[in-house]
């Protein structure tokens, strides 16, 4: 851990959070259950916390597919694993450091420095029939299964926001709208737009999905 780093009683319990997961949360859903323990914690903070942690080197900052960013908190080398439908990302053991190398006519002058390999395919979980899922343990992150309809408190109130909206509408609409700081909006836009539930026909303009008015029913 970086000597300079201080460690605040809200990055305690952000590493705390983020240590009981056995899978990788995204700074959204770890502020959904942090707020229970530090009710006047904001977004914002979290996520500032979080960067500041993987910065350390304390956590480790995952950035898998274009996805939302998710977080791990055991920072030594290891590879991952993700669901392509539910977008469940798990630790996956392989040969550290990796075999796959490059020789000096490959790499275009570039000094590798690392290498990242992303194993994806279909949870557990979802290879099973809909009808025989159960929810066992910890939710599955963003898993439509261990989450009512899928959706967060604050994705909610966005969509809902959206849907009655009579046009499409920027992010300091919906930030008016629903009272979220302008952060969050962002965050779970792109969140929301990850699942079908938005899409955004202008610049900076976003509009409900049928798929994402299905949700609401």
């Amino acid at each position: 851990m970086n000597a300079k780093l201080r460690m605040t009683h809200q990055r305690e319990v952000i590493l705390e959070e983020l240590r009981r997961s056995v899978t990788h949360p995204t700074a959204d859903e770890l502020y959904e259950r942090i707020k229970k323990k530090l009710p006047r914690i904001s977004l914002a903070t979290v996520y500032r916390n979080l960067e500041i942690l993987s910065e350390a080197g304390v956590i480790k900052k995952l950035e898998i597919s274009g996805r939302q960013k998710r977080f791990d908190w055991d920072p030594l080398d290891h590879d991952h694993v993700f669901c392509t439908q539910c977008h469940r990302v798990e630790n996956i053991p392989t040969r550290q450091p990796p075999s796959l190398c490059v020789n000096a006519e490959q790499h275009k002058g570039y000094r590798i420095n690392g290498i990242r390999i992303e194993f994806y395919g279909l949870c557990p979980n979802c290879q099973k029939p809909k009808s025989k899922k159960k929810v066992t343990g910890e939710k599955n992150m963003a898993c439509t299964s261990c989450t009512p309809k899928g959706l967060s408190g604050t994705q909610r109130q966005v969509l809902e926001a959206l849907a009655n909206s009579p046009e499409a509408c920027g992010s300091k609409d919906l930030a008016a709208a629903t009272g979220l700081e302008s952060k969050q909006i962002s965050c779970q836009i792109t969140a929301l737009k990850n699942k079908g539930f938005v899409s955004s026909p202008a610049r900076c303009k976003y509009e409900i999905t049928q798929e994402g008015k299905n949700q609401l029913a």
